[in-house]
C-alpha cells in the first residue's frame, strides 16, 4: 500500500498523522507513506496496532517533521508532559522504518528534556535520518534498533534508553561543553546495548569536555568501534554519574578510536579497550541475534 503526504495539499493527505491513522489497524498490510518535501508541524504517533510502516521522505534536508514539546509542557490534563510524552515522533509499532527525513524537537536549549524521536518498537530502522534536539534527543526504549548514515545532535544524554541499538556510519554532533552523548539503561544480562560502528563525533565551535556516556542504569553497555572523535571528547571518556558502584557493572568499550578525542591512555580505568578478537564479534547480525536490517 502506498500513501502520499504533502503540506501543499497535492497528495492523499496534507498531515502525516492523518496518513498514519488511515492505515494504523491491527493486522493490516505493510504500507509506505511517501512524504513530499515540506515542513510538517505536528506531533506524530505510530501506534502499537500499526502494520509495518515505512516513512519515506524525498529529501532529508527539505522533509522536516517538527514539534516543540518538552518535559515541562502542560498536557491536556494541565500536568507537565514529562520526558516520555515530549516526543515529536513516537513509535510503538512492532515494525517500523524511516528514511530520508529530519525529525526535530524545536523546544530549544535550556528547556529541559525534549525528545525528537521516542522509539519503543520491536524492530526499528532509520536510514539517512537527521534527529535534531538538545537534551534527550533520541529515546531508544526497547527492542532492536538500527541507525544507518544518520545525523544525531544534542547536548545532554542525547541518546538514551534500554534498546539494543546499532549506529552504523552515523555522525554524532555535540552542541554544548560538559555534556554527555549516551545514557544507556541496558538491562542486566543483555549482550549488547549501544554499538557505534565506523561513526564520527563532531562538535560546535569551542565545545569541550563531552563524555561518551554515563550509566543511566547499573548495567549500561556502550561500545565505540572505529569511531573518529574530535577534540570535544573528554580525555576520561566516561562518567560514572556520581555513583561509583556502577563502575563495577557498566561495560564501556572502545576499539580503534581515532582523532584528537581518542586518547586511550587517559580513559577511566573501568572502561576497556577491546582486542582485535573481541571487536570482531561486533557484527550486526551477531548483535541482533540473527536479524539483519538490510532490506527491512
Amino acid at each position: 500500500m502506498l500513501i502520499t503526504v504533502s503540506v501543499q495539499g497535492d497528495a492523499d493527505f496534507s498531515r502525516l498523522q492523518d496518513a498514519v491513522d488511515s492505515i494504523a489497524k491491527e493486522g493490516g498490510a505493510p504500507a509506505t507513506i511517501r512524504i513530499k518535501p515540506g515542513v510538517y508541524e505536528e506531533k506524530v504517533t505510530i501506534p502499537a496496532t500499526a502494520p509495518p510502516i515505512l516513512l519515506l521522505g524525498e529529501d532529508r534536508d527539505r522533509t522536516i517533521l517538527t514539534w516543540s514539546d518538552n518535559a515541562h509542557t502542560l498536557g491536556a490534563d494541565g500536568q507537565p508532559l514529562g520526558t516520555f510524552r515530549s516526543g515529536t515522533l513516537n513509535v510503538f509499532a512492532e515494525s517500523f522504518t524511516a528514511e530520508n527525513l529530519t525529525i526535530r524537537n524545536a523546544s530549544g536549549p535550556g528547556t529541559g528534556q525534549a525528545v525528537a524521536a521516542f522509539v519503543d518498537a520491536g524492530r526499528a530502522v532509520f536510514r539517512r535520518v537527521a534527529l535534531l534536539g538538545d537534551q534527550d534527543t533520541l529515546y531508544t526504549g526497547k527492542g532492536m534498533q538500527y541507525y544507518n548514515d544518520c545525523y544525531i545532535e544534542g547536548d545532554v544524554d542525547y541518546i538514551f534508553g534500554a534498546a539494543t541499538a546499532v549506529f552504523d556510519r552515523c555522525r554524532l554532533h555535540n552542541k554544548r561543553s560538559r555534556g554527555y552523548i549516551t545514557a544507556a539503561s541496558t538491562p542486566e544480562g543483555t549482550a549488547f546495548g549501544y554499538v557505534f560502528l565506523d561513526c564520527e563525533i563532531t562538535s560546535g565551535e569551542g565545545v569541550r569536555d563531552v563524555y561518551l556516556g554515563r550509566p543511566w542504569r547499573p548495567y549500561a553497555h556502550v561500545a565505540f568501534i572505529r569511531t573518529r572523535m574530535d577534540r570535544s571528547v573528554a580525555q576520561e571518556g566516561w562518567h560514572n554519574w556520581g555513583q561509583p558502584d556502577r563502575e563495577e557493572t557498566s561495560r564501556y568499550e572502545e576499539y580503534a578510536s581515532a582523532g584528537p578525542g581518542a586518547d586511550a591512555k587517559s580513559r577511566v580505568p573501568w572502561s576497556r579497550q577491546l582486542s582485535d578478537e573481541e571487536a570482531a564479534a561486533y557484527r550486526i547480525i551477531e548483535i541482533f541475534g540473527g536479524w539483519h536490517p538490510e532490506g527491512y
